[in-house]
């Protein structure tokens, strides 16, 4: 049998009688093949016994050749994955559990690899770990199957990353741009809108042949279906699949989520497509991975998180890449969430993955509350690919900016001081609070990128310099609907553009200073 065979995850117990017609079509015609390739012989097998089962975790005696993430196939109908091994017994995590589980079950090895099936058919589709639907819908039709587990591709398949993918939020694209095969860390406390940025993402690739992965994992069901209701009014569930394992599903399923989202995406990069995947979150992920080791009783290290928890993530992250032109020129962008306690960005998971990521992107909760928003901390925050990852339009009208405003950000800390400063200096303050307003952004409100370019042409050509700071809402606005009519691309003229803002704003440029 093929290690990849779909039996090594799906439930061989299903009643047929109750499943929809096609699924219950797929099983008699899996059975009828089973019966007509069968061949009698001699076959000599291996079998364990279940000791104890329990928080998604069982302890087998037995299987003497079972080897880690060797896939368990109970008598039950339940499965399980190899996690442990003992001089006595195995250790495995449940990844379908019956209720007729219990101590005594007799357990077979299946020689197959964990995998998930893949294909385009699974585009707008809610499914858990293993490729199960949860969206009330027929399974969808497999093209394939990709193993969980699998090596990241070699220095020599890659590229360098250089193509630009725009969040649609003015602040990241201009200061902390991504590119397609970064890996962009997300960090912030609770509440400080991680997951909105992540949903803008999602949103803004709509129409750019960019295929999104939004990998949920342990979250409440009200929260995932909020997150599903918000892509799905958006039109962004078209071109996504959701991976979910919420709160309620077993540790097993969990740990394995962001595993079965990553084979998914690495399915469309092979193609030569570009990819997008979220994990929401890393910390879950962390949390999870801590609880089964405990459970299984290894020896826990910093934080009681176990030794290779670093190892987890790297191998997971590094997956995320851009390939080059002779292996398809696809590739995966990866934007992990993870969860800080009161803005401690020195704790052991977040500076375990700020050293795997190519750049974090970091919320501040000072930011958050005094109403700046997105609440992202510019002076905490870089993207190690910088303007490569930026058309060279975008990029030289945003160095200028960032350079602006980090002055600003240093001038305004010294006025807390009570000093009387030079009017020079009053002018930059008055231009780096008006930029400010400028970076405000509502959530779920992605904007193009020749709008990006717009807006910061009109700022470093001092179109902004006169207009006061709550005006500057209603100046975006009219840029925004003027950008919907014009001809004007990335590669026209600065000057070109220039003209054109100020037409739009009723702004006599030769004013302008």
């Amino acid at each position: 049998m093929n290690r990849n065979d779909a039996a090594s995850i799906v439930p061989p117990r299903v009643n047929a009688g109750n499943a929809a017609p096609a699924a219950r079509e797929t099983l008699l015609d899996q059975q009828a093949d089973w019966l007509a390739n069968y061949q009698p012989g001699l076959r000599i097998t291996e079998q364990g016994t279940v000791v104890s089962i329990g928080d998604g975790i069982s302890w087998i005696k037995g299987l003497p050749s079972a080897a880690i993430e060797d896939i368990l196939v109970f008598a039950d109908g339940s499965r399980g994955m190899v996690f442990d091994l003992n001089r006595d017994r195995i250790g495995a995590i449940l990844l379908y559990e019956t209720e007729a589980l219990t101590a005594g079950t007799t357990v077979h090895l299946s020689r197959h690899s964990l995998s998930i099936p893949v294909g385009d058919a699974f585009l707008g589709r809610v499914i858990d770990p293993l490729g199960t639907p949860l969206d009330g819908q027929n399974p969808p039709s497999q093209t394939g199957r990709e193993n969980m587990e699998k090596a990241s591709p070699a220095i020599i398949a890659r590229d360098f990353v250089h193509k630009p993918l725009y969040t649609g939020i003015k602040i990241i694209d201009t200061l902390i741009p991504i590119g397609k095969g970064q890996r962009q860390l997300i960090v912030g406390d609770e509440g400080l809108g991680r997951t909105s940025i992540a949903i803008d993402t999602v949103i803004n690739q709509k129409d750019k042949n960019v295929i999104c992965i939004y990998v949920l994992i342990g979250q409440k069901r009200s929260a995932v279906v909020n997150t599903l209701e918000i892509l799905k009014k958006h039109g962004a569930l078209d071109y996504t699949v959701c991976v979910v394992a919420e709160a309620s599903a077993l540790p097993g399923l969990q740990y394995i989520a962001p595993f079965a989202g990553c084979a998914l995406a690495e399915h469309w990069m092979a193609q030569g497509r570009d990819t997008l995947i979220i994990y929401d979150d890393l910390s879950t992920h962390a949390r999870t991975y801590r609880e089964l080791s405990l459970l299984l009783r290894r020896p826990p290290g910093r934080e009681a998180y176990p030794g290779d928890i670093f190892f987890v993530h790297s191998r997971l992250l590094e997956r995320s890449t851009c390939l080059n032109a002779e292996n398809g020129g696809g590739s995966m962008t990866a934007l992990p969430i993870i969860e800080t306690k009161q803005g401690e960005i020195a704790a052991y998971i977040p500076t375990n993955l700020i050293s795997i990521t190519d750049g974090q992107i970091y919320l501040d909760n000072d930011l958050f509350v005094s109403g700046f928003r997105p609440a992202i901390d510019i002076t905490r925050s870089v993207s190690r690919i910088g303007g490569k990852a930026q058309d060279m339009s975008i990029r030289d009208q945003a160095g200028q900016m960032k350079l602006d405003y980090l002055q600003f950000l240093e001038l305004e800390a010294f006025t807390r001081f009570g000093q009387r400063l030079e009017a020079s200096m009053e002018a930059r303050i008055k231009r780096g609070r008006l930029l400010r307003e400028i970076l405000k952004q509502d959530r779920l409100a992605p904007h193009s990128t020749v709008f990006q370019l717009a807006w910061l042409t009109a700022f470093n050509s001092g179109l902004f310099n006169q207009v006061d700071a709550k005006d500057i809402a209603r100046m975006l606005m009219r840029i925004e609907q003027a950008i919907k009519s014009t001809p004007l691309t990335l590669d026209s003229a600065p000057e070109q553009w220039r003209l054109a803002v100020s037409e739009w704003l009723n702004i006599d440029p030769a004013a302008t200073s």
